[in-house]
Formats: structure tokens, sequence, C-alpha cells
């Protein structure tokens, strides 16, 4: 402890303010800075923490402080320790579980408006600020250390009335393992041309920038820890995410945003971002800090991002967009300064418009401005929750009654979900994706009826009269996005990420809205909702039977095979026993601990497996677990991890496969590659050599795409992502062509939406796949046959007719009513009734087509079976009997 030498000054404190003053001295003393721990200022140039060296700051500063607890919430997808800070008096932190307690009541809402304007006045306002989730946005998580220590440390009026006020919650930063991914690689490039690029590969596992898209699916483990402090736990009033970086030539992003708002929304909720980015705003004016902007690009309307979940749980969500995320300095010529800042909706330059009255001249900017502008948000964030710490409480609270008071008359009664459904493992992923954001959900013990239909035990049900009912509303029923254009008959102005996402459609599992009420036996689920086991019925004289339509049944499947199981398909429909089957279905044929490895399997994936005593009398064909090699560009690819995060949560042996990989490897040991999303350009040309150091230029190229081409013609199977299926089509030669190709956003526009999609489900493609299904379109394609034209000049001409192109459509989009949720423009003109997804069979294999990514995000579980059926193609012995070579 530094001693602190009593001068003249102090002898004339009165005695209990000098022992105040010498004790938060005494504290100040005590904790390091972070320039301690790092060498460097937070935000300085050149220089960047990695996340050891934050680990080391934050031990330290809740070592050294009472003001200060740490704990550890979960695991980052590489294991790293995720770290929640707690910041308050002495006083609060002692109390922390009664302001938590506290803070659930409100939000809940279930208690009466005396006891919540009670808890309002005696409870303490519940913020919670991060460092933001894209690693690439090197400032957030280098300013995060400074406000910690900051607000741990200050005795400033102002931070005294935080800490007294609020209970700050810091989340140093959400995915450690990008932070180390761009330390590592802005350390190694240094002083190069290549100093500020973004390293050839993704910045989280799996997802990279898509890890800021996972915030209603929860897929990832970091998005798991935080949901549950959020919306279990914490129940925060307001939830600040920071993010870079803003509109060229401006300094920050902040609210309010653009429009649209989503109505599920409360206004209360709108009104208070408003009323948070007004306190950001003036504070930045006040503090000469110009170029602040707001009401550009990003809006309310998308659910599914870290600030705009909280929006459906009735919680103020922040984001705020800084500028310069670099620790390179920049130089911006002030001659050069543009009339207008933004794209597509802008604003000017001149100081004449409401949100951007004081704009940024130019000049030097450094990493350390970044650090500065987010210190200001972050203050003038926790300075407006103290001082209107009642009226957030109270809000929450009144939100809350309100989405309550509301079911049954404005909102549904309920939802059910019947305990009968196409695949009932993504049933019980919908409960859980709901149970995981802090919907409750009731299971019923009897049987029910309401609006004249018989419900099963089992069903389960999510009562409309909860606070988080926005947030069912939301992801239950279709969104509808305004026909926005940028002037009237103008483009249409493009939505903030995604239009439309209704999660039933997407998983393809049967809700139904019930608006009247109703009588049930239920119980409300704790937890997640369990896995009920499956059952293991009838006498395995041959084997066991596993239904086609559950996602849950490849894993079974792969596992099975990788222990040795040998597996059959079904190519068409038979009874056997007391039951029917359908196409597709799957036939393990019984050894010597085929039974205990069902046993188990049924327990934990709640997967069913009538036993047959005898071989059905179908025909069938011996099927091996496929191994799949994913291509994987040197340019950074999201749809390439979520691939790969897929093909490895089911069970597929899956290996990545680069450019030179193609072309040295012997492709034949791959059953199945798959080409994910990716523009033709890049993939056949990756990163210009000038653009990046010399392993990580180039793309597929000519001698890449040829060995392709001698893949498929030799046997394999090629699949091909949305994008990548333009690539395929061109240099493969094959005879489809992209009917949407070349049209512009005013004659054709879908952008993220979900598409009405007829599958043919006779073809071994579609094996257990609904007959109808939702594709997630963005900007997407729509695929037509390329026939000999026998016409000239305007005539018929009656010339012998060419062979018909060998291709097998799977899936269409539907004739009409094509839109299910979203926005979509002349989509009848241009889509209805076009291929969605073909086979082109080419040499002695195939290439499939996917017009859309049936695995966009982790959350179109419908057609996931679509990709599965695609890669055990190529895994299936021949028609004849004859096995596949390799076998």
């Amino acid at each position: 402890m530094k001693k602190i030498r009593r001068s003249r000054f102090f002898c004339q404190i009165p005695a209990l303010a000098f022992a105040a003053l010498l004790t938060a001295l005494t504290v100040v003393a005590q904790v390091p800075k972070p320039a301690d721990v790092f060498g460097f200022e937070p935000g300085a140039d050149y220089k960047l923490a990695n996340y050891a060296m934050m680990l080391d700051y934050y031990r330290q500063l809740d070592k050294a402080s009472d003001r200060v607890q740490m704990i550890e919430i979960g695991k980052s997808t590489l294991g790293k320790p995720l770290l929640l800070l707690f910041i308050a008096s002495e006083e609060n932190l002692r109390q922390l579980d009664r302001w938590r307690e506290t803070s659930e009541q409100l939000s809940r809402a279930k208690i009466d408006e005396a006891k919540a304007r009670q808890l309002a006045t005696d409870g303490k306002a519940i913020v919670w600020l991060d460092a933001g989730l894209h690693a690439s946005e090197l400032a957030c998580a280098q300013m995060m250390t400074e406000l910690a220590y900051r607000v741990t440390t200050e005795e400033t009026p102002e931070m005294k009335k935080i800490r007294d006020q609020v209970i700050t919650l810091i989340m140093p930063e959400m995915n450690p393992d990008g932070l180390d991914i761009m330390a590592d690689w802005y350390r190694a490039n240094l002083g190069t041309p290549y100093e500020t690029t973004d390293p050839p590969w993704l910045y989280h596992h799996y997802v990279g920038h898509d890890n800021n898209r996972d915030w209603f699916m929860n897929n990832m483990p970091e998005t798991k820890a935080v949901s549950e402090m959020l919306y279990t736990r914490w129940y925060p009033q307001i939830v600040y995410n920071h993010h870079q970086t803003s509109p060229s030539w401006t300094r920050i992003f902040i609210p309010p945003f653009a429009d649209p708002v989503n109505p599920n929304i409360h206004p209360g909720v709108t009104t208070g971002v408003n009323l948070v980015g007004s306190a950001m705003a003036n504070r930045f004016a006040m503090n000469k800090m110009p170029g602040v902007v707001s009401r550009l690009t990003f809006s309310m309307w998308w659910n599914g991002g870290m600030r705009t979940v909280p929006y459906f749980h009735n919680q103020i969500g922040i984001l705020t967009e800084t500028a310069h995320k670099t620790p390179t300095p920049r130089f911006y010529p002030p001659d050069s300064m543009p009339k207008l800042v933004g794209r597509g909706v802008t604003a000017s330059t001149n100081a004449t418009e409401v949100f951007y009255p004081y704009p940024w001249k130019g000049g030097e900017s450094h990493f350390r401005d970044a650090v500065n502008y987010m210190l200001t948000a972050s203050m003038a964030t926790l300075d407006l929750a103290a001082d209107k710490r009642e009226e957030f409480l109270y809000n929450i609270y009144r939100m809350g009654r309100d989405a309550i008071e509301a079911a049954g008359k404005s909102t549904p009664f309920a939802y059910v979900i019947p305990a009968q459904q196409w695949d009932k493992g993504e049933a019980l992923n919908l409960v859980n994706v709901f149970r995981q954001s802090g919907v409750e959900v009731h299971r019923a013990t009897k049987p029910f009826g309401a609006n004249n239909v018989s419900y099963a035990a089992g069903s389960y049900v999510l009562y409309g009269a909860q606070a988080f009912n926005p947030y069912v509303l939301d992801l239950m029923e279709k969104q509808v996005h305004p026909n926005q254009r940028l002037y009237p008959g103008g483009p249409p102005i493009p939505p903030y990420d995604l239009a439309g996402w209704t999660l039933p459609m997407q998983m393809g599992v049967k809700v139904d809205r019930l608006s009247a009420s109703f009588t049930a036996t239920t119980e409300e689920i704790k937890g997640l909702a369990p896995v009920v086991a499956g059952s293991v019925s009838g006498k395995a004289g041959y084997g066991y039977l596993i239904s086609p339509r559950e996602n849950a049944g490849v894993v079974a499947i792969n596992r099975l095979m990788k222990e040795g199981e040998t597996v059959f398909v079904a190519e068409a429909g038979f009874s056997a026993g007391k039951g029917t089957y359908e196409p597709g279905t799957w036939l393990v044929e019984k050894g010597s601990a085929t039974a205990e490895r069902i046993t188990k399997l049924a327990k934990e994936l709640g997967v069913d497996f009538p036993a047959v005593a005898d071989k059905p009398a179908v025909a069938t064909r011996k099927l091996r677990l496929p191994r799949v090699g994913l291509y994987k560009s040197w340019v950074a690819n999201m749809d390439e991890g979520w691939t790969r995060w897929l093909l490895e949560s089911y069970a597929f042996p899956v290996d990545t496969l680069h450019d030179a990989d193609l072309v040295k490897q012997d492709l034949s040991v791959y059953q199945a590659i798959i080409l994910p999303d990716q523009s033709p350009n890049s993939l056949l040309h990756g990163h210009a050599t000038t653009a990046m150091p010399a392993p990580y230029a180039g793309g597929l190229g000519l001698e890449g795409t040829l060995a392709l081409k001698q893949y498929v013609n030799g046997g394999g199977t090629l699949v091909t992502f949305d994008q990548a299926s333009d690539f395929a089509i061109a240099q493969l030669g094959l005879p489809v062509k992209n009917v949407t190709a070349g049209l512009s956003s005013q004659q054709f526009f879908i952008p993220g939406s979900l598409i009405r999609t007829t599958v043919d489900t006779r073809h071994p493609l579609a094996f257990g796949v609904q007959p109808e299904v939702a594709a997630s379109f963005s900007n997407s394609r729509a695929f037509e046959l390329v026939r000999q034209e026998r016409e000239g000049e305007g005539g018929q001409e009656k010339t012998k007719a060419a062979p018909e192109p060998s291709v097998d459509i799977v899936a269409s989009y539907a004739k009409k009513d094509l839109l299910m949720s979203g926005w979509a423009l002349n989509e009848e003109k241009y889509i209805a009734g076009k291929a969605a997804v073909v086979r082109v069979r080419q040499g002695k294999g195939n290439v499939v087509l996917f017009g859309f990514r049936p695995q966009f995000r982790g959350q179109p579980r419908a057609t996931y079976k679509l990709v599965f059926n695609a890669l055990y193609e190529g895994g299936l012995e021949k028609s004849n009997g004859q096995p596949l070579k390799g076998e």
C-alpha cells in the first residue's frame, strides 16, 4: 500500500470527511491502472493488449478493490474463460443478491403496482456494458479496461452517484478467441503493407461476424452464456453493446436508429433508446467532440442481435459504432470532406441536420480517439441510469405488465406446440430457444382440448400472459417488412440484416396460435426442457429402423456407422410388423453391440428405434459414413464456418480443403465436397496478390477448378450453396441457369426472407423432408434448365430434339403465395415455380445446386435434411448393388 502524506490541506478537513477521503485515496492507490499491467495506455498507437493481458488486469482489479466482483460465466468456443464484472459501491456489492432479485421481480412483472413502486424506489439500476463481440473492432476491448478502472476508482460526484445508484455489469470481451486472433495477426504484420488487414480466417472459430446474429438461436457457447445472464439472471434495464465502425468521415454512430421499428417492441423501449441516445449526443456536444451521427443504416426491425433481442424483453438495447478500429493512425485531408455521409440514406456535412449538427472536419485520427468516444458514450449512459434509476426500474415493470394484460385481447392467449410433430427433436429445440431467452414454457401433464382441437400430454404451452410475450410474438408470427424506398418509385432501402425469420417456419415445427382462453393441466419447465427418451420396441431379430424425418436420427446413424454398424437405406416405402415406413428409412443390422448402442442413443437423442424380427421386403442400398471435404477459401467466409459447425454437430467426418489441397490431394477419398456460399469471383481469384501476404493470395484458379471437375466426372458429389452455385454452373458447364442473374433491386428484391418451397419427397435427396419448407432466401438464386431452342428468326423448327438435360429438380419455389415472412418484390414474376434445389449428373458423379443457404446461421432446421441427403448420396452403393469406388 502506498503511504499518503498528510498536508496542510488535509488538516483543514473535518475528521470524518478526512477519514473518508483518506480511505478513497488509499483504494485508488492500491488499484492498478491498465497501463501498469500492459506497459502502455489503452488506445496507444500500434499497441494491442491480448486476452491474457486483459485477464491479468481484471484479476488484479478484482483482487485490489472491494468495489469489484468478478465471476466466470462460461467458456468460449476454444475454451477461454468468459468474465463478468460487477462494479458498484462496497455497500451495494454486499447486497448484490438483493438488487438482482429486485431486477428480476420488476422485469417479470408478476407483482402488484404497490410492490413495484416500492422496489423501484428502493432498487438499483442494472446496466450492462460490453466490449462487443466483433474481434476486428479492436478498440472496444481496449477501452473497457479503462472504463472498469474509472468506474471503480474515480471520486468525482458523478462517479460516486453512479456507484451508489447503479450496478454496472461489465463484460470485458464476448469473443476472447477472436481478440487473440486479431492481436496476433496485427502484431505479426505490424510494419508491413498488410498491417491493417484482417486475417484470412474467421475471427470466431465457426461464425466470424455472425456471432452477432446468433442471439435467438443461441447456437454458440458465448451466446448461451450471455443470454443466461441477461434473461434469466440479471434482467438489466439497459444493455449497451459497443461496436465499430461508424460511417466514413464520422466519429461515432449513436441512437436514435433508422426506420423501421418492429411493431412488437413496446414504444417505451423505443423512446428509452432515444433518451439514451440524446444523453450521449448532448455529452459529446458539451465536450466539443464532433462527428456524432444518428438515424443511418441501423434500424430497430430485426430480432437476433446482441442489442436487438433485449428490445423484446422490454430492455433498452443500445448500439454505438465508433470510428477508428485499428491501432494504426490515419489522416483525413480536411479539403476532402464529403458533402454527405452514409450510404443510401445519408446525412449532410454542412451542419444543417438535426441528427448530424456538429460534423467532423477531418485531420489526424488515432486509436485513442475511439477509446475516448466510447468512454464518453458509456459515461453518458451510466449517468443517465443513475439520474433516472427509479424511472428505468418502474418502466421495465410497466412494459411487462402491458404485455401480460394484452394476452387474450390484442395478443394470443397462448401458443401450443403439439406433441405430435414431423420432427419432435426440433420441436424440443424450439422450446429451448425460448427457454434460453427466459420465456416461460409449460408442458401438459394430461391431454387437453382447445379451439376444438385435442392435444396430447407432452404438448408445450407458451402462455401470452408473461412479460416477455413480445419476444414470443416476434419469433412465432410472420414478419411483414415495410416497402421502404430511397425515394418514391426508387430502389428499395435494404433492411438492416434480415426482413423475416419466423422460427416455426424455419424449423418445420407445427405451432397453433390460440386466441381464446382454455384450461390445461401443465407444469412449468425449469431450466431447459429435457430430451424425452426415445423408445426401443419390438424384437430385433434382424435389426432396428430409424425414421428419416428427424435431424437427430442423422446423429444416431453417423455415430452407429462410425462404430462399425451396418446401415441400409430403404428406396421405397414398406411395411414391417405392425408399422408402415416411408422411403429413406434407415435399417440397422443387428450386431453384437448394436442393442447397447441403440439403447444409449435413444436415451440421449430422443430417437425411436422400432425393432424388426425379419429383414423388410424392400429394395435397399448400403450406406457408409461419407467423408466430406469442405472448401475453405483464404477469404474468410462465415458460410464456411456455419457449414463446418453443422457437419461437426451432426457427426460427419469433415476435412478442410484449401486451394492447394484441391490440387495436390487425392479427392476421390471424399464422398462429397461442399462449396459454401461465396461469390464466383472470390472463389476463383481469392485475395489479390497485393492485398494479402503471398501464402493467402489467390483462389481456386484454373487448377483448382479443373480438379473439382475431374472429381465430379470421376464419381464424386459436389454440393454448392447459393452464390457458389453460379460458380459451378459457369465453370463446370452445367445445363442450368440462374434466372435472377442480372436483375436490379428495382426489378427483383428479396432481402433475407422466408420463401415457400415445395419438395419432391419421392426424390432420394428429399427423403425425410416435409413437402413444404421455408427457404432462407437472401438475394439468392432460382434455376431453370437449359434446353435447345428449336426456333429461328421467329419461326419454329421441326428438327430432331436434343437429349433432355440430365437434371433432377428436387425442390421448387412455390407457384403462388411465395412470401412466408419478410419482404419480397416481384417474386411471383421471376421465381414462382422455378427450381430451388437441383441435382445435375455429370460424368460418373453429381453436382447438387442449392439456390439458397439451407443451413443459414444454424436456423432453418427444416432444410438441413436436404444437405444431409446430398452428402449421403456419395456414400450409397449403386442401385444395382455394385459398391462405390473405395468401399
